[in-house]
């Protein structure tokens, strides 16, 4: 086996290594995960030091080690500045880009996930400088939905998960309401709830088991609209009167919080940039 390969991969962690020295996590095109050593990258004038940057997409020639491989050369093809413009969308960045983590192989072709997450980050860095925090919401909430469902774990929003009926949200209802369970999946007709148990979890706090003990958590017509929206390729524009309703606010935060749990319950591992988005929006008054 050579030595010496070539591959494309856009950088996901960097720390420091030794004297001059990062140690990228890297998740390329053909190879997945790798982590490599980036020789001399925190010296002032290397060549490899803004191509160690945060997203920075690099044209990779890497040497095989022992124990870890080495950069020999990088090319920028493509970075992302205008993240770190706004600190709603670098700290949404760095949250999808946790979920990359938690799902990424080594040593497989991770295409599809790749392509998923660089659609993603150029969708919040098209966002203007000004972009409100829900419309910063609601693109972390697309990249949320989509990564699940890249690691085939997508809540089941459009039908019920017992019955596998389609539940039509009444957005002219402010009573409606209709169960989302975490363990089992997605949505849960209220009828249909009884032949699903799940135990009711004390203390309040995140759960980073597979163990079926969380309670449901009742969605409105609003919040299962806009999550049933999600499941498509691009957000389409909200219908009337929901276009300019305050409830649209509320219900994009309580959706993040929804999805932050369910993909903490199913990867197993807690998400530290969730922390971050609490931290700007209530900054932001959200």
């Amino acid at each position: 086996m050579s030595r010496t390969y070539k591959t494309i991969g856009i950088n996901l962690k960097s720390m420091p290594l030794g004297e001059h020295d990062r140690l990228l996590t890297v998740l390329t095109r053909e190879y997945g995960l790798i982590q490599a050593v980036a020789p001399g990258s925190r010296k002032h004038k290397s060549q490899l030091a803004g191509r160690s940057a945060l997203f920075a997409i690099n044209e990779l020639s890497m040497s095989k080690g022992k124990t870890l491989d080495r950069i020999t050369q990088a090319e920028t093809i493509a970075s992302y500045p205008g993240l770190s413009r706004n600190l709603g969308t670098l700290t949404a960045s760095q949250y999808l880009t946790e979920l990359v983590l938690a799902q990424a192989l080594s040593e497989q072709p991770q295409e599809e996930l790749f392509e998923l997450l660089v659609e993603h980050l150029s969708r919040l860095e098209k966002l203007n400088r000004s972009a409100s925090p829900v419309l910063v919401l609601a693109h972390l909430n697309h990249g949320i939905f989509h990564l699940l469902a890249s690691a085939g774990l997508a809540p089941q929003v459009r039908d019920c998960c017992v019955t596998q009926r389609a539940i039509v949200p009444d957005i002219t209802d402010p009573n409606w309401r209709v169960s989302f369970k975490i363990d089992a999946g997605g949505t849960v007709s209220t009828p249909e709830e009884s032949q699903l148990h799940v135990a009711r979890e004390t203390g309040g706090h995140y759960r980073t088991d597979r163990s079926p003990t969380l309670p449901p958590i009742y969605l409105n017509a609003t919040e299962l609209t806009l999550l049933q929206q999600l499941t498509l390729a691009e957000l389409p524009p909200l219908p009337e009167p929901m276009a300019t309703s305050p409830a649209i606010d509320r219900a994009w935060v309580a959706i993040e919080r929804i999805l932050r749990q369910y993909a903490q319950y199913h990867f197993g591992r807690s998400i530290r940039s969730a922390t971050l988005i609490d931290t700007y929006l209530a900054t932001q008054a959200v």
